[in-house]
């Protein structure tokens, strides 16, 4: 890849495909054919693709902050969902610069400010009563949610040509053939494949090429399981078993391998419903003539258990949630695979370079560009964060058993700090919950979390101590147990 002035060629353009809960095990390049995803596969092919890509925070909001800021999630004020992004911080369209046409499309979910006011000068919305949900009225639907919007399993049920990815699909191709001839930055962000795990797609998957995770087929075993996890698991499988009518409703989660692997089915459908709408944006791009002239990045906020761990969704260290899928391609570059770990705090200094913008301070990450040229570097630790909800966490059994009343209180509560070390080892460290500690070169399913084994004092200190110092160079106050 060779850098070009832009006195030599037009503005390279940005666009960012950012579906919400992707696990990166959906796409062939990470090892899954079976998914139905030839667009993404397609795009894969002719990208550098981050093998092994991780999130700030497996949540949402928290890690859109992120990327829009360069900044971890305990800097940008947006610690958890319901945390509102500082205000005084620079967001990617405000960092790169005003010679770029900047839009965004879909699922926001940083609160209060939309990205109108962040920097952003389009924003078609899709959350509450938005965009959608006028388009969804002039089409004859009456809203049936708070405020005038439409419920999340409403919307999952709607057909094709009413469907919120199809909907930003084409308002995502309508921006790009509007700003075709000037330098634009476009997010096109997905809600889905997040839950409810339901579409028109539901049976693209035939039930015996949806394969489970390992850890799903066994009994779940809770020996030095954070009790948060444990809390979440039974609030999980007792949601799905005690709704009004006895039934387990579409949106809720299954306690059998057959439920899971219906979920599953449903998930992937998901999958292939963004690539598609992916596709046609995609398509967009060559028919405006800018596919030789434009970087694009696929990647997601963060990942999904689908039952591994007995677990759904996010909101904790398993890999399934925190690694997720990173494309990006770029014009001119040859295709390549990087093994080596990355982090998202990365993400925005990388664009910015590819752009060939001035890369600020606001931002704390390195470009991976030499990455991209596929020059080696020195493997770097990955560091992720969790930090508690705004309010008292809902998600709890009534009348759990698990743990005493303020034990209970204590672990909704808890923060985490976790360091993937260069060499393998992945410590979590909590301030009121258990530790973990995982091999993840000879334990990669995570299985047997050895923090308490008493046989690895020197690696806990080593990663507590790479933890403790990564806290002191961002500012970090969380108070991790030593136990």
């Amino acid at each position: 890849m060779t850098s070009q002035s832009g006195q030599d060629r037009r503005k390279r353009n940005l666009v960012i495909f950012l579906p919400d809960q992707q696990r990166a095990d959906t796409l062939a390049c990470y090892g899954n054919g079976k998914v139905h995803a030839p667009n993404l596969n397609k795009l894969a092919s002719e990208s550098v693709v981050f093998n092994r890509a991780y999130v700030t925070q497996p949540v949402c909001s928290p890690s859109r902050a992120s990327f829009m800021t360069g900044l971890w999630p305990h800097t940008t004020g947006c610690t958890n969902n319901g945390f509102a992004l500082d205000r005084r911080l620079a967001t990617l369209p405000e960092l790169i610069g005003d010679n770029y046409r900047a839009g965004y499309v879909g699922k926001w979910h940083l609160r209060e400010q939309p990205p109108t006011q962040r920097g952003f000068h389009k924003w078609v919305s899709v959350e509450g009563v938005s965009d959608y949900s006028k388009f969804l009225v002039e089409h004859g639907l009456k809203p049936d949610h708070e405020k005038g919007g439409f419920a999340a399993l409403t919307i999952s049920n709607l057909p094709l040509e009413l469907s919120q990815p199809r909907f930003v699909q084409e308002r995502a191709c309508e921006f790009i053939k509007r700003h075709r001839k000037e330098p634009f930055v476009l997010v096109v962000a997905f809600v889905e494949p997040h839950s409810p795990y339901n579409s028109p797609f539901n049976s693209e998957h035939p039930i015996n090429d949806v394969d489970l995770d390992p850890t799903a087929l066994h009994t779940a075993a809770d020996d030095n399981l954070p009790l948060r996890y444990r809390l979440t698991r039974e609030w999980q499988h007792d949601r799905a078993t005690h709704d009004k009518s006895g039934t387990v409703r579409q949106f809720q989660f299954g306690l059998t391998l057959d439920d899971y692997r219906n979920l599953k089915q449903k998930y992937l459908g998901l999958v292939t419903f963004v690539d598609q709408c992916i596709g046609s944006v995609l398509a967009s791009l060559e028919s405006a003539g800018l596919a030789d002239d434009t970087v694009i990045v696929h990647t997601s906020d963060h990942g999904d258990l689908l039952g591994a761990h007995h677990l759904f969704g996010k909101g904790v260290m398993f890999e399934q949630a925190v690694r997720v899928p990173y494309l990006i391609k770029i014009p001119g570059q040859e295709p390549h695979m990087v093994m080596q770990p990355v982090s998202h705090i990365d993400f925005l200094p990388t664009l910015m370079e590819l752009l060939d913008r001035p890369v600020a301070s606001q931002p704390v990450g390195e470009s991976l560009v030499p990455l991209v040229r596929g020059e080696k570097t020195q493997p770097e630790d990955i560091f992720i964060e969790w930090n508690p909800y705004k309010k008292r966490e809902k998600r709890l059994k009534k009348g759990t058993t698990l743990a005493s009343q303020p034990l209970v209180d204590q672990a909704i509560n808890e923060s985490t700090r976790t360091v993937i070390s260069a060499d393998g080892w992945k410590l979590s460290l909590r301030d009121k919950d258990l530790n973990e500690l995982y091999n993840l070169n000879e334990d990669p399913l995570e299985t047997r979390n050895v923090y308490y084994s008493g046989q690895h004092s020197k690696v806990i200190a080593s990663c507590r101590d790479k933890i403790r110092r990564w806290q002191e160079s961002t500012s970090d106050t969380v108070k991790l147990s030593s136990d």
